[in-house]
């Protein structure tokens, strides 16, 4: 007869049918809006419009995913996992259908902008790695996380070539009608993630709060602030690659199809940097760990920007810049958790993210603003420079430990 596993033991084993359900989820969230950039170059060809049209669809749909991802959170938080989901698939679905159709630059933005934004807000990383934090012992979390995060990966590495041979087949408005499609799986592979943060098999470890107490605790914590800050710049340099590089690549006269390789190699190397710093989270470091990120991509793009630029650097830079991509995705939410907890980590989590996506708007923005006036990138390359010291500084001195409690503390 088998004996019971103790809950200490069952809390100690990963929960599989949860983390490959929400890999899943990350994935499909995360592949089609890192393909968008496959997009600009059909879509502006035939409807006239300039880069810096698209560049505003890019910067709203990354503006509406942070501005949403706490609020999903918190509503995830409160009344569970499964209906934010559930919407993420709808209003993904919708997005990217009116923008399929878009007629106007207006269309554009609401689709392709606000509701596909919107839709990642609420199916990514934020609600699915609180999900997985309620569930998983503090001591696997931060594998937990680099699981997730690599799936969110995968979803980029499948779709660059998918995406991008999809429109080469059916152009890219039946390409965006397809991939609409493939989002309304979303609701059902979210069932096993249903229940909300009280549900958890760590919930009877957590403080009971309300919002508002989060909040002013969160935001009244140093080592938070400086992890909000810091993560705008992650949010800055990669939505601006992410939405400029196969533009980019064809400004520097190296062949289109050297983009399509290059988000492929960055989606399937970040795989395996998310795997890795997911194990690298549970073992050193993550502040610091964090600071080496940040300076190994300033040091990466210089070294890009400053030797020959041929078809072999682009490959080189991607392979490097995948290792590094979403790299500071597992220690970022794992320090979250640690300084508060995870009774409120979807919406905390989400304000770390909001700051994130507002460096997005600024990185996709500005690239097709500055290439506008100037006829270059430049500009924004050497300003993701600047920003990734800048975020290595502001990471340094964060402590990861609990947050303290003296109220709680002096009622035990």
């Amino acid at each position: 007869m088998a004996i019971p596993s103790s809950p200490a033991e069952s809390r100690s084993t990963l929960p599989w049918l949860i983390i490959i359900c929400g890999c899943l989820i990350a994935a499909l969230t995360f592949g089609p809006r890192s393909a968008m950039g496959f997009f600009q170059l059909p879509m502006l060809a035939e409807k006239g419009w300039d880069r810096t049209t698209f560049g505003l669809a890019m910067a709203i749909q990354n503006l509406a995913w942070g501005l949403g991802t706490p609020v999903f959170g918190a509503i995830a938080d409160k009344f569970g996992t499964w209906r934010v989901l559930a919407l993420s698939g709808a209003m993904y679905t919708a997005g990217l259908y009116l923008m399929a159709g878009a007629e106007s630059a207006t269309m554009l933005h609401i689709g392709g902008g606000l509701l596909v934004g919107l839709g990642v807000a609420s199916g990514s990383f934020g609600i699915v790695l609180a999900a997985f934090a309620r569930n998983v012992a503090p001591e696997r979390r931060s594998l937990a996380f680099g699981i997730g995060t690599a799936a969110g990966s995968a979803g980029m590495f499948l779709f660059a070539p998918l995406s991008q041979g999809l429109i080469d087949s059916y152009g890219w408005h039946d390409t965006l009608v397809i991939m609409s499609v493939m989002m309304l799986a979303i609701p059902l592979l979210a069932i096993p993630l249903r229940g909300n943060s009280a549900s958890g098999s760590n919930s009877q470890d957590e403080m009971d709060q309300t919002m508002g107490q989060a909040l002013r605790e969160a935001f009244g914590h140093h080592s938070y602030l400086l992890l909000v800050s810091g993560f705008f710049v992650c949010g800055f340099q990669v939505a601006f690659i992410t939405a400029h590089f196969p533009a980019y690549i064809s400004d520097i006269g190296v062949e289109a199809r050297y983009a399509v390789i290059a988000l492929a190699l960055i989606g399937f190397f970040n795989i395996v940097g998310s795997l890795a710093s997911g194990f690298i989270g549970q073992r050193y470091s993550k502040p610091i760990f964090l600071a080496w990120i940040y300076i190994g991509r300033s040091v990466l793009v210089t070294a890009f920007l400053l030797l020959p630029q041929s078809p072999a650097s682009v490959v080189v830079f991607a392979v490097i810049m995948g290792l590094l991509w979403l790299s500071t995705v597992p220690p970022t939410n794992a320090l979250v958790a640690i300084m508060f907890g995870t009774r409120h980590l979807g919406m905390l989590g989400g304000f770390v993210f909001l700051s994130h996506q507002i460096g997005s708007f600024m990185g996709v923005w500005l690239g097709g603003y500055l290439y506008d006036l100037y006829g270059s990138y430049d500009a924004v390359w050497w300003l993701g420079v600047a920003l990734g010291l800048f975020a290595a500084i502001v990471h340094w001195p964060i402590r990861e430990q609990a947050v303290e409690r003296p109220v709680l503390a002096a009622a035990e």
